[in-house]
């Protein structure tokens, strides 16, 4: 087996290739373009296993997808290349559009074209497996799930972009006979994510002794699942789930931002008790809210557990725990972060004269 990743050395690709490559005797394909979030030290345990192979190149340059299509012939796709970050596609949407919905597009294409020249076996055991987020559909109010039924209300750039991602490949299994299938997860955590996300922003503030943003009262709700978690449940969809369906991935841990930012610093109090910011949550700043922050997610995960027997094998405190441990023990990555890439800066406030009231 054969699997060409898209993305591959982003925070979920790379759990994933390491994932295949440490548990299963399949091969792997990493299609990156290494953007300013990518991380090929996360695929270093892996770059020297004659399983893995890496490609350079954007995932809207058709031409190049063709060659490393017929170069490498997959035997499928797990397509995870996109711009994730909802402050970012605030501030600037178009390359949001770019990636995750005409490169989508470009890929479907590329892989339809291959699929259609596939004969026999082959052909019966081809399949494309798009990774989404939880974030197309909305927001919930205090009560209910989001299922695989619920409507598409994205209120962002960056979720209207997955959105859009997410109607094409349906489009694609329904018009063509594609054999396709979509997953959407909540929010993910764990090692190498990178510094502009919630939780290694705050662990890191936190350890240098900045102030740790919350976001307008911290009040907003996510569902959190470990990225090696995503990775299983992944694997699982990818392998054994029902092509032209979607299946729903969370961890059914569901915290306020800030029950979560108070956690992180707990954690750092028993672990970290002589950094002199003991209590580490005295560094906690609540700030200027996300323009159209949505109020809460969360999963019903009850047909991919039926359906493939997966189930978050991690509980948050754990998790975090062992996260916040992780950025403790390799500073020099993030570190390096800061210094060439991102420097913690707020993103996202460009927007605020047209956001929703």
């Amino acid at each position: 087996m054969k699997v060409f990743i898209t993305g591959g050395t982003g925070f979920i690709g790379s759990a994933v290739i390491r994932m295949i490559i440490r548990k299963t005797r399949a091969s792997v394909v990493n299609f990156d373009s290494l953007t300013y979030a990518a991380n090929p030290l996360a695929l270093e345990e892996t770059s020297e296993d004659g399983r893995y192979s890496f490609e350079k190149a954007n995932i809207c340059d058709a031409k190049a997808l063709r060659r490393v299509f017929s170069d490498q012939r997959p035997t499928c796709v797990l397509h995870l290349a996109a711009e994730t970050h909802v402050d970012r596609s605030i501030d600037g949407p178009s390359e949001f559009i770019q990636t995750n919905v005409i490169g989508t597009c470009a890929l479907l294409e590329v892989a339809r074209e291959y699929y259609e020249e596939l004969e026999g076996q082959q052909r019966k055991e081809f399949r494309f497996h798009h990774v989404s987020t939880d974030e197309v559909f909305g927001s919930l109010d205090s009560e209910g799930l989001f299922t695989e039924e619920s409507p598409y209300r994205p209120n962002s750039p960056y979720s209207a972009s997955k959105a859009g991602a997410d109607h094409f490949v349906r489009a694609w299994h329904r018009t063509y006979g594609f054999p396709a299938l979509i997953s959407n997860c909540t929010n993910n955590y764990g090692p190498w994510q990178f510094p502009e996300k919630l939780i290694p922003l705050a662990i890191i503030n936190a350890l240098e002794g900045k102030p740790i943003p919350v976001y307008g009262t911290g009040s907003n709700i996510r569902d959190w699942v470990h990225v090696e978690d995503h990775a299983c449940a992944l694997w699982e969809i990818l392998n054994r789930g029902r092509l032209g369906e979607t299946y729903n991935v969370g961890g059914n841990n569901e915290f306020t931002n800030l029950e979560v930012v108070q956690s992180i610093c707990s954690v750092l109090d028993r672990l970290n008790p002589d950094s002199g910011n003991v209590p580490h949550s005295g560094l906690i700043s609540m700030v200027e809210d996300r323009p159209g922050h949505d109020h809460r997610y969360a999963m019903n995960t009850g047909k991919i557990s039926t359906e493939l027997a997966w189930q978050p094998q991690r509980d948050f405190q754990s998790g975090l725990k062992q996260t916040v441990k992780w950025y403790m023990e390799n500073r020099s990555w993030w570190q390096k972060v800061q210094k060439e890439i991102y420097k913690g800066n707020r993103l996202g406030l460009s927007g605020r004269q047209t956001a929703a009231p």
